[in-house]
């Protein structure tokens, strides 16, 4: 069902601890959907039907995580202006600047040296960056167990187990190409120095996160970088894969300033529930 979004009121004149636990929970739904909305685009693409259907489930649980944290977010906005948020509204019926997700999610499936937008999709850069988010998601469900918010470690609880299989794909294919032949090899080496300096936002602590880690809600992801930093330098140790040099770029998706990918991203997205406002089937 598709619904048109009702108008919310501003939050603006809301001191932002009482916003943080929404922000916070949004910002995790918007990393979920939109890797699960770029991962889709491999549905009938696949290299091969296994890998077809398997990035298919993964797109799928990674959406089903969004509604589930999407719908949290309804009840926290209704909460705070008295009208709730469905589902739909924060994925259909949000501009780009809104969506808080990280550059990393919303990335094409190519390097940056393979040319114009319609540039072949390389699987190298998919399973390098389902590689990096898993390993990171992983931990991080893991601490929301814990936190303040029942519902949202409810959520935590599901998703960790989800999360743990996305790890277990995502890195048996950085050992099997990384480790495989020379042309495998080098891909999965681009892919790698492509991707990692995205992550760099990732662990950048900013207002939102930190309020709601004060607040018991969130995690700091600061704090589970060296665990991360475990899991990956294992993986890519017996793919054979070398880490480059560390980088200072910080990209920016989570304070709502995107690459020129999302606009694209979310009019594929959003096309039809705009072409058809409030239509329902």
């Amino acid at each position: 069902m598709m619904t048109a979004s009702p108008q919310p009121a501003s939050l603006d004149h809301l001191p932002p601890a009482r916003t943080a636990a929404l922000r916070y929970v949004l910002r995790l739904a918007d990393n979920a959907l939109v890797l699960g909305q770029r991962n889709a685009e491999w549905c009938g693409h696949g290299p091969v039907l296994e890998e077809d259907i398997a990035l298919a489930n993964i797109s799928l649980d990674l959406i089903g995580q969004a509604r589930l944290l999407y719908g949290r977010a309804g009840e926290l906005e209704g909460e705070l202006t008295g009208l709730p948020r469905h589902e739909d509204d924060y994925a259909y019926w949000r501009a780009e600047r809104e969506f808080r997700n990280w550059t990393l999610v919303e990335l094409p499936h190519r390097g940056p040296l393979a040319g114009t937008a319609s540039a072949a999709r390389d699987y190298a850069v998919t399973i390098m960056r389902n590689f990096l988010y898993s390993a990171l998601m992983v931990e991080l469900w893991e601490a929301l167990q814990s936190g303040s918010d029942d519902q949202l470690a409810a959520i935590a609880a599901k998703s960790v187990k989800e999360a743990r299989y996305h790890l277990h794909h995502a890195a048996g294919w950085v050992v099997r190409l990384g480790d495989g032949t020379e042309a495998s090899h080098a891909r999965m080496q681009r892919a790698l120095d492509h991707l990692l300096p995205y992550m760099n936002e990732c662990f950048a602590e900013d207002p939102v996160e930190t309020e709601a880690a004060a607040q018991g809600i969130g995690v700091a992801t600061a704090s589970l970088r060296a665990a991360w930093d475990a899991t990956v330098a294992e993986t890519l140790q017996a793919a054979t894969l070398t880490l480059p040099p560390a980088s200072s770029f910080v990209s920016t998706g989570k304070l709502g300033v995107h690459s020129e990918h999302m606009s694209y991203l979310l009019g594929e997205m959003q096309g039809l529930a705009r072409a058809h406002p409030g239509a329902q089937w």
